[in-house]
C-alpha cells in the first residue's frame, strides 16, 4: 500500500481539528456564558472567559426554575418514546424491506406524505383527542404523541438498514433449516444492531428537544418538560435571566450527553458484532 503524502495527512486532521471547533464553539460559548455576571452579559463586551466568575446562576438554575423535576420529566418521555418507538418499528421496516405488494407500496406513500404536514396544522384536532380520552396535560399522552410523529422517519430509516442486509444470508439460515423467528433473531438482527442504534438516537433527540407540542399539550408546571422549564427564564417585557438560562441549557446537556455515550459504545459493539456474525 502506497502511503500519503505528510502534507496531505496533515490537511486532514487540519480539516477535522476545524470541523470540531466549529461544531464545539457555540457548547464553549454557552458554557463561558454560564459562569458570567448579568452585568458582563448585557454588555458588547465579546469575551471567552469571564471577568467575574459567577457560580451563583447554576443555584438559581436548580433552585428557581425545578429543572431537576423537568429533566427527569424529560427522560421519562425521551426514553419512554426512544424505546417504543423502535420496538415498534423493527417488525414493520422489515416487512417494508422484504415483503412486496400494494401493502409495503401504501405504506411507504403513507410514511412520506406524513411528513409533508406541519405538526401546526393538527395540534388543535390532537388537543381534542387527547382531551376526549382524557389523555391532555399528561406524559403518557405526550409519549404517545412523540411516538406517532417521529415513526414515520423511523421507519424509513430502519428499512433503509434492513435493505443493505443481503438476502442471502436469511435464505443460507433457511436452507440449514432455522425457522423464520431464529433468522430474525440470530441472523438479521445483530447486522441490524448499528441502524437500531442510530434510530435511538435520533427517537430520543428528537424528543428530547421538542417544544411545541410539549408546550400546547402540557399546562401542569409539574409535568413541564426542559425546552418548557427553561422558557421560564424569559422574563416580563422580554428580560432575560442570561446567566441562569446559560446554565440550565448546560445542565440540560448532561442526560443527553450520558445517553449518547451509552448508545454509542453499543453502536460500535454492534457493528463488531454484525460484522463477525454476517
Amino acid at each position: 500500500m502506497t502511503r500519503r503524502p505528510w502534507y496531505t495527512t496533515g490537511l486532514m486532521y487540519a480539516a477535522l481539528a476545524g470541523y470540531l471547533i466549529f461544531l464545539g464553539f457555540p457548547l464553549l460559548w454557552l458554557l463561558s456564558a454560564s459562569f458570567k455576571t448579568s452585568s458582563e452579559l448585557n454588555s458588547l463586551a465579546v469575551n471567552l472567559l469571564p471577568a467575574v466568575w459567577e457560580f451563583g446562576n447554576y443555584v438559581t438554575a436548580l433552585e428557581r426554575q425545578s429543572l431537576i423535576t423537568a429533566a427527569g420529566n424529560s427522560v421519562l418521555v425521551s426514553v419512554s418514546t426512544m424505546v417504543i418507538t423502535v420496538l415498534l418499528s423493527m417488525p414493520m421496516a422489515y416487512a417494508l424491506a422484504r415483503l412486496k405488494g400494494k401493502l409495503r407500496a401504501a405504506g411507504t406513500v403513507w410514511i412520506l406524505t406524513s411528513q409533508v404536514f406541519p405538526s401546526i396544522l393538527i395540534i388543535i384536532p390532537l388537543f381534542l383527542v387527547l382531551r376526549t380520552i382524557q389523555l391532555n396535560d399528561t406524559l403518557l399522552g405526550l409519549i404517545l404523541v412523540y411516538v406517532t410523529f417521529t415513526m414515520p422517519f423511523t421507519l424509513w430509516m430502519l428499512q433503509g438498514y434492513v435493505a443493505a442486509i443481503p438476502r442471502e444470508l436469511e435464505e443460507a439460515a433457511e436452507m440449514d433449516g432455522a425457522g423464520r423467528l431464529t433468522i430474525l433473531r440470530r441472523v438479521v438482527l445483530p447486522l441490524l444492531a448499528p441502524g437500531l442504534v442510530a434510530t435511538a438516537m435520533f427517537t430520543f433527540v428528537s424528543a428530547w428537544n421538542e417544544f411545541f407540542l410539549a408546550l400546547v399539550l402540557i399546562q401542569s408546571p409539574e409535568l413541564y418538560t426542559l425546552p418548557i422549564a427553561l422558557r421560564s427564564f424569559l422574563g416580563a417585557e422580554g428580560q432575560t435571566q442570561l446567566g441562569p438560562l446559560a446554565a440550565g441549557a448546560i445542565l440540560a446537556t448532561i442526560p443527553s450527553l450520558i445517553i449518547f455515550s451509552i448508545l454509542q459504545k453499543k453502536l460500535t459493539g454492534g457493528m463488531l458484532a454484525g460484522a463477525v456474525k454476517g
